[in-house]
């Protein structure tokens, strides 16, 4: 499925290369593990076991440049997401955050980012599970994207921006207004 030198995602880890694999011993058995390098945190290792489809099903490949020019040009048409009963909103923000799913923590984002907004204007406290949720939702999806287009984690949110207004503009200019 992966060989050495793929770029994948895997989990909360984000962005990692596959190094190759090794085989280790844990508990007594011997068992192949896939060897994964995080991109953003150099110091760290993750070893997957091969044999165990669960972990390896959280492997999944980086999106393409096609792709991810297809997605930030739908960004501005996504819908924000938004649950307002709290422990629906973590079980359901949690459930996308595993999944890895782009449009849905796109979605996420920008509900989040509408929310942490309206709050600050009413004089009012972002909820820390909820800026916990942007947070990991901007790492995941930022990670991938710097990757793909060559920039630096930080510069993703500023380039999106950018690319919204610019789509906004040529809207504007296609439409005579």
């Amino acid at each position: 499925m992966f060989v050495a030198g793929d770029t994948v995602l895997y989990g909360s880890e984000g962005v990692c290369r596959l190094e190759g694999s090794m085989k280790r011993e844990v508990g007594g058995k011997t068992r192949e593990y896939y060897v994964l390098k995080p991109v953003y945190r150099k110091d760290s290792t993750v070893f997957v076991p091969k044999e165990n489809e669960q972990l390896t099903g959280k492997m999944k490949r980086i999106l393409s440049r096609e792709e991810t020019e297809q997605l930030l040009e739908e960004i501005p048409g996504e819908e924000a997401l938004w649950i307002a009963e709290e422990s629906e909103r973590k079980a359901r923000f949690s459930e996308i955050l595993a999944g890895g799913d782009r449009r849905e923590l796109v979605r996420v984002i920008k509900g989040l980012y509408l929310w942490k907004r309206k709050r600050e204007r009413e004089g009012k406290k972002f909820h820390i599970s909820d800026e916990r949720f942007l947070k990991e939702a901007q790492e995941r999806l930022h990670g991938e994207l710097a990757l793909v287009l060559g920039i630096q984690p930080d510069q993703v949110g500023a380039f999106i921006s950018q690319r919204v207004r610019k789509q906004e503009e040529e809207q504007k200019a296609e439409n005579g207004t």
